[in-house]
């Protein structure tokens, strides 16, 4: 069932204390995936939902978990898969925010790149809930740390993208584990091939609940690309700062060498700008992300290990130093403008004719409009 429209959170029926973490946070009206999704789950029925990133997805499975957990009952009652430590740590910071006075209930997260030891201390108090990646949590199985064998509720979030990064295995054999459970909720921003396997193998007459990008949820995003050489993309990026004045942009590229490199020339030039990547470690990546959530980091530069990762509500403006590979790499790094109903840019640099093509099919595929822009003679930008 398709879903264009959110209802106020005080129809769904939801206890005093999920309303009052809702409300202190001036939440009154819930997103459409929201919407569709909540009651299913609150009555334990499998959920398949596709929506774009941004949309809500986690209080749409988060407030149905917290919901059913009983405090009295120091088992692992829900587990939530997502495929990286970033999209992990923002999962869990939700659903300890909806869980304030929920006296009780308590979440952990579990993710690679960090101490295990620390981990298996907070699995010792007794948390009903647990968000993890999979290799992690496969981990802490197999130090048996953790069981998860009567988990009732099961959530993999961006599957598609956990799929695709190899951790069908990994998902399968967790799932195989959980075989208690009373519903299994996929959540993705694409239905692949992947995807509807698993839901054809463990879930049991889903409910399916798709939200479109139509204009209501769909993000405002000015998108420009221009074309640069390879070595000129931080100077183009710091002249188009300096002009908008924008006091916050993340900076996309697709590997480990070009985040560096973009990072450095960017510092030479007097901008506040980190990076992160797979090998940066992983207590300087939280660091980094920690900085850009509060505002106090003007660029913050990546790899797509950060794209899903990352929720913040006020990104002005996102550069694609390099073209993405997949179209659907494209609309989740530019997602992270145009959120909270504002508008936001993205600018992409084409420097060679590869770079062009991928573009071309990105415009038409994505049905996006992507205008050529280009510094004049007086290094204002201005449309070509």
């Amino acid at each position: 069932m398709e879903f264009t429209e959110g209802v106020r959170f005080d129809t769904l029926g939801l206890s005093q204390e999920v309303m009052r973490s809702l409300l202190e946070r001036n939440i009154q009206m819930s997103t459409p995936v929201q919407a569709g999704c909540i009651p299913p789950m609150m009555a334990w029925k499998d959920v398949i939902a596709k929506a774009p990133t941004g949309t809500g997805k986690t209080f749409a499975y988060g407030i149905p978990i917290i919901e059913h957990v009983d405090p009295e009952d120091e088992s692992v009652q829900a587990v939530i898969l997502a495929p990286t430590r970033e999209l992990a740590i923002q999962i869990t910071d939700e659903i300890r925010s909806l869980c304030t006075y929920k006296h009780g209930v308590r979440a952990v997260c579990l993710y690679g790149g960090a101490p295990i030891g620390r981990q298996i201390d907070a699995l010792k108090k007794r948390p009903q809930i647990v968000v993890a990646t999979p290799g992690r949590l496969s981990d802490h199985m197999k130090r048996r740390t953790v069981r998860v064998d009567n988990a009732q509720t099961v959530v993999l979030d961006e599957a598609d993208r956990m799929l695709d990064m190899g951790f069908v295995h990994d998902v399968t054999h967790l799932l195989d584990r959980m075989s208690n459970r009373k519903n299994l909720g996929l959540f993705s921003a694409t239905i692949s091939r992947e995807v509807m396997d698993i839901a054809w193998v463990y879930q049991r007459d889903a409910e399916e609940v798709t939200v479109r990008e139509d204009e209501q949820n769909k993000p405002d995003i000015k998108q420009f690309r221009m074309d640069v050489s390879f070595d000129g993309k931080a100077e183009a990026i710091a002249r188009i700062l300096k002009e908008t004045g924008f006091e916050r942009s993340m900076v996309f590229c697709n590997t480990k060498g070009n985040t560096e490199r973009i990072t450095k020339f960017l510092q030479m030039r007097g901008i506040d700008a980190q990076c992160i990547h797979g090998d940066v470690p992983q207590k300087k990546r939280e660091q980094v992300l920690e900085r850009f959530r509060q505002g106090q980091l003007e660029v913050f530069v990546s790899t797509d290990v950060a794209a899903r990762g990352i929720d913040v509500d006020d990104v002005d403006i996102v550069f694609n130093c390099d073209i993405p590979d997949e179209n659907q790499d494209y609309i989740h790094r530019i997602g992270r403008t145009g959120r909270a109903r504002r508008q936001g840019v993205a600018v992409s640099f084409v420097a060679d004719f590869p770079s062009k093509i991928r573009m071309d099919d990105i415009a038409k595929n994505t049905r996006n409009e992507i205008v050529p822009v280009k510094f004049d003679e007086d290094g204002k930008l201005t449309v070509v």
